[in-house]
């Protein structure tokens, strides 16, 4: 077996160099909010990179600052609820889309078009409803607006999905006495499992994640999610940017795990439904 050439492995060094160079870029934001989570107020303010000496009391601190358990417990709630609810509603919308001509290339270009606007305008008409429901300061709230809120996203991952399932297959079913929904759920469903995995996560950290709907229809925080608790760390006067750091760790720390071992479907999943 020939050994490979100098230009192949030149070449192959130069891969890895910009690879770790786009790895450290990628992950220093991650490692300065670990600096900061070990600093104290002092520290911070004059300024640098690393400590000057260690302080694990932020940890502790951001717990009894704000109810972080309850807050981290909600993100949780409202983002596996909210997910499900967009799987219910975006995996029959995908199979619409993909199946049905003309009119699914309608409907999937309204879904999109209705996420291209600015959320800001959706708040106040949201808020409204969910007060007639009495559905504000509530998690379920948060898990409809949430989940109905990243269909289209979720549609327009899945329609690729669906379209790459042969329809010869759906068609043979049918000759077996399969309905159309009998088709989707024993056929075409089992098949779009590596897509809707990769959907799913993606809607998962999008719910997760999101700010403008917790923060305007959840002033309770019995309700409130992460992200509303971290804007509380900021004072009249300061802000705990230590404890704000800890707490950030706290709660990204989960999804980093959860992405890194999910990786091979997430990845798997957005590449395969890429082709059409």
């Amino acid at each position: 077996m020939s050994a490979a050439s100098p230009a192949a492995t030149l070449r192959r060094s130069g891969v890895r160099v910009v690879l770790a160079v786009v790895a450290l870029v990628a992950l220093l934001p991650l490692l300065f909010l670990v600096s900061l989570s070990l600093r104290s107020v002092d520290d911070i303010a004059n300024g640098g990179w690393l400590p000057s000496r260690l302080v694990w009391s932020n940890f502790p601190a951001a717990f009894s600052t704000v109810p972080l358990s309850t807050m981290l417990a909600n993100s949780w709630v409202v983002a596996i609820g909210a997910t499900l609810l967009t799987s219910l509603v975006a995996v029959p919308a995908a199979y619409v889309t993909a199946r049905a001509g003309a009119r699914g290339e309608r409907l999937q270009a309204v879904l999109l078009a209705s996420y291209c606007a600015p959320p800001i305008v959706a708040v106040l008409p949201l808020y409204y409803l969910l007060k007639q429901a009495d559905l504000t300061n509530t998690a379920t709230g948060l898990i409809l607006v949430n989940g109905l809120a990243n269909v289209p996203v979720a549609v327009w991952l899945l329609d690729g999905f669906v379209r790459r399932v042969p329809v010869e297959v759906e068609e043979a079913g049918w000759v077996d006495g399969l309905s159309t929904t009998g088709g989707l759920v024993r056929i075409v469903l089992p098949l779009l499992a590596p897509g809707l995995v990769a959907a799913l996560l993606i809607c998962l950290f999008l719910s997760y994640n999101e700010f403008l709907f917790a923060v305007s229809f959840s002033q309770s925080t019995d309700s409130q999610t992460l992200p509303v608790g971290l804007s509380l760390f900021q004072g009249d006067r300061t802000v705990q940017f230590g404890q704000q750091a800890a707490a950030s760790l706290v709660g990204i720390v989960p999804m980093y795990v959860l992405a890194v071992v999910a990786q091979k479907w997430l990845v798997g999943g957005l590449s395969a439904g890429a082709v059409k």
